[in-house]
């Protein structure tokens, strides 16, 4: 089996957990390819590829960082639909759920096939009579927003071609299934299992008590009309690829025609995953001895 590794070397355990997997591919007989960014060091001895390169050479690339680096993988496999095994190198680490501990098990059970492959929709952003990004599909978000002035702009959103509502906020988050643990998830909209097909289009800051997120189903036409006053807009693809937008622009949202691989295994569940690291539906811990306390009568000071 051919390994591709992409690591964040911001990371401080990322050189270990490559060596780990150099050594790993080494002693069982398996190829492997690092991806250029890869600084060789004593035990690194290995020939770096680009990132093009590798997702031609690979059946499995190993993202080594956090939800960050993983974002980037797939951008960087792009169409190919390689299989992705994310291990965590940073903080929260919701889509990258393995540790360095774990690695070399994982890459064992990779390699006799027990783990089972994790189909992820995408966005795909078309901006109409304007500059096109570099990289136009989205795991995450596509993210409208009124840039560094802090003034509201007003975004129209349309489905199919027919008018669903306007608003008056800070910006537009246009998430998937994946993306609603991430930002639109911080604005106050649904977490939805990132198995479905959908689309969640969540207001930022919206200047109204009755504008709330809306789902719509992924195989729609969304299109987003801005008019920002102040000549300030932009565009941002999960959080990473951004451009300035024209203040009057138009940026149509479908879901793409292929999908990111996700390599999991079967006892690290979404919901497990939601529990441990988002504490979902955890319940207060109550300090009974002190809510005694609190339950007494206060004293009667004019007795």
């Amino acid at each position: 089996m051919r390994f591709g590794i992409i690591a964040n070397f911001g990371r401080p355990d990322a050189a270990a957990a490559v060596e780990t997997i150099l050594d790993w591919c080494d002693n069982n007989g398996h190829d492997v390819f690092v991806c250029e960014n890869v600084v060789s060091g004593p035990k690194m001895d290995v020939k770096t590829v680009s990132r093009s390169e590798l997702c031609v050479d690979s059946d499995i690339v190993v993202s080594l960082g956090g939800d960050g680096t993983m974002l980037a993988t797939a951008r960087a496999i792009g169409k190919k639909e390689i299989p992705i095994l994310g291990i965590n190198l940073g903080y929260l680490g919701f889509l990258t759920q393995l540790t360095p501990e774990q690695l070399e098990n994982a890459m064992e059970r990779v390699t006799s096939d027990d783990y089972h492959i994790e189909e992820r929709m995408l966005l795909k952003t078309n901006v109409i009579d304007g500059q096109q990004l570099e990289s136009r599909y989205a795991l995450n978000d596509v993210v409208i927003d009124k840039g560094g002035v802090s003034r509201v702009i007003n975004i129209s959103l349309y489905a199919n071609d027919e008018y669903i509502c306007s608003y008056t906020a800070d910006g537009l988050i246009i998430a998937t299934p994946t993306g609603s643990t991430a930002y639109s998830l911080a604005v106050g909209g649904p977490i939805l299992n990132p198995n479905m097909n959908a689309f969640i289009a969540s207001p930022i800051s919206p200047f109204s008590l009755t504008s709330r997120p809306m789902i719509f189903p992924a195989d729609v036409m969304l299109e987003v009309r801005i008019r920002s006053e102040h000549g300030n807009a932009n565009l941002t693809i999960d959080g990473q690829v951004a451009t300035n937008f024209s203040p009057t622009g138009t940026i149509r949202i479908t879901r793409a025609d292929h999908v990111v691989k996700f390599i999991k295994f079967e006892e690290n569940s979404f919901y497990d995953v939601l529990r441990r690291k988002l504490h979902w539906g955890r319940l207060p811990v109550v300090d009974y001895q002190k809510a005694d306390l609190l339950k007494k009568e206060p004293p009667n000071n004019h007795e």
